[in-house]
């Protein structure tokens, strides 16, 4: 075998497990969900950053619904992984303490310089679903700030 033969066959090989890294099934089953990342990928002080740049995200605009400080963190984590990562129409699924939510965001379209993308977020509370929707755009550090 050739080496560039090898080489393009490693390639393939690594651009097939970095396409699959953002796929996985949620907990209810449901394939193509993007559930849950690494302690080490949503947290700590830059994920803070990037989650208080959201400024309370779209679930902020979900009136009627009380979340505890760590529900409302899984809720803003799932909308930032949903506009930095997760393809187009594909859900990024939370579960919470008696609350649950998915967050779907449309494919990307630019605004200038910026990415920005449309998105959903639906949550469940007592079998009751509630919807808001929004848009946001990536800023050059890596964090999304809300349309308004």
């Amino acid at each position: 075998m050739t080496r560039a033969f090898v080489a393009s066959g490693r390639i393939a090989v690594i651009a097939s497990a970095v396409a699959l890294a953002g796929c996985g099934t949620a907990s209810n089953g449901q394939r193509g969900a993007v559930s849950g990342l690494s302690a080490t990928a949503t947290r700590g002080a830059s994920s803070t950053a990037y989650i208080s740049a959201l400024q309370g995200g779209v679930i902020a605009r979900i009136e009627g619904i009380d979340l505890g400080k760590s529900d409302r963190q899984r809720a803003l984590e799932a909308e930032y992984r949903a506009l930095e990562a997760a393809p187009g129409g594909q859900p990024v699924v939370w579960e919470g303490r008696g609350v649950s939510g998915s967050v779907v965001a449309a494919a990307p379209y630019q605004v200038g310089s910026q990415n920005c993308r449309q998105y959903s977020h639906t949550v469940t509370v007592k079998g009751q679903q509630t919807t808001a929707r929004g848009a946001a755009c990536r800023n050059p550090d890596g964090s999304w700030t809300p349309l308004t």
